[in-house]
């Protein structure tokens, strides 16, 4: 069975509302990724977004998991990634933050946004370095269709 490592920031977290779609095995360790990313809180439902900007903002602080195909295409599909306004699922570096003797560099999928899909006067939190369960208690799902 091939698995995916997915690098997850926000909703998707353990604990976090999103989490149950999430159902691969998380991968010991905390993890940030190698450059600096912009993360912010968008628009009335506060929708975590880091943008496909590397360079930018902060290092942002997540989990890594490793899931299956149908789990990576469920996590496709709740973030959108055919949807002209929905994330892109990208390749990202990431490096694990609490061990000296942890590899460097982890090559893994994340889910960021274009940038020119941000309005500036959207946000509502950030650039932020790490999502927390605070942030989490202003997050509001997307209303079914």
């Amino acid at each position: 069975m091939t698995t995916h490592r997915v690098f997850v920031f926000g909703t998707l977290k353990q604990g976090f509302p999103n989490f149950a779609t999430n159902t691969g095995a998380r991968v010991p360790g905390e993890y940030a990724t190698l450059l600096p990313h912009p993360l912010y809180l968008v628009g009335e439902r506060h929708s975590p977004w880091m943008l496909a900007q590397p360079g930018e903002g902060l290092p942002v602080r997540g989990q890594v998991f490793e899931v299956d195909g149908a789990a990576l295409q469920r996590m496709d599909a709740l973030e959108r990634i055919d949807a002209a306004d929905g994330y892109r699922r990208v390749l990202l570096a990431v490096q694990r933050t609490d061990s000296p003797a942890a590899p460097s560099t982890v090559e893994v999928w994340a889910y960021l946004k274009p940038p020119e899909q941000l309005n500036p006067s959207d946000i509502r939190v950030g650039p932020l370095a790490c999502y927390t369960l605070a942030h989490a208690a202003l997050y509001r799902p997307r209303a079914a269709a």
